[in-house]
């Protein structure tokens, strides 16, 4: 397994102007790596980043769309696979980060840990492109593929977290009202 720090690392040495979309741990961890208006906290919104990044895929087709999702928030709106993939915004890039539990509540195992397949699921649910890795170098060779897909893709990233999230700073709603509003500004919607 792969660290989740370390992977979110990756994207964001290839997201270029890309609109990022942040669940849960990844809210957290994200902006140690960037601090641009593109990115959008959905902190407290579990289950809705999918959806959340469907939406602006498809209110803004010329501008890609990444969503850094976690496997318990996933859980939580597993109906999202389904609609996502039947409006298939070719701009949209679904990462999914598995650890097996709800990291950001104190990490209780999610229902049927180690047993779901959720790249499975995407695939299942009519995503073009899918794929899988449980190591960092996997993800580094294919990184630049999957940013230049041009129909929607999947991406399950099995990681273990060594950090522990009540360390790490928490936006307040004031910071994350003001990063939507200068969002807003940035791509042009305001």
């Amino acid at each position: 397994m792969m660290d989740c720090f370390e992977a979110e690392k990756v994207i964001s040495q290839h997201r270029n102007n890309a609109i990022v979309v942040t669940a849960e741990t990844c809210c957290r961890e994200w902006p140690q790596l960037s601090s641009t208006p593109l990115d959008l906290p959905s902190r407290t919104a579990m289950g809705k980043a999918a959806s959340f990044g469907l939406g602006l895929a498809l209110a803004l087709p010329a501008r890609k769309v990444i969503v850094l999702d976690a496997d318990g928030s996933l859980l939580m709106s597993l109906g999202s696979l389904v609609t996502i993939a039947n409006m298939a915004p070719p701009n949209l890039i679904h990462f999914v980060f598995e650890n097996g539990v709800y990291r950001t509540t104190g990490g209780q195992p999610i229902p049927n840990a180690g047993k779901v397949s959720f790249t499975g699921l995407a695939k299942a649910s009519g995503y073009p492109y899918t794929y899988e890795f449980d190591k960092l170098d996997s993800l580094e060779k294919t990184i630049e593929t999957i940013m230049n897909q041009t129909k929607l893709t999947f991406v399950c990233l099995k990681v273990q977290t060594r950090r522990d999230p009540s360390t790490l700073p928490i936006p307040s709603a004031a910071q994350t009202i003001a990063r939507y509003s200068e969002f807003g500004k940035t791509a042009g919607l305001s």
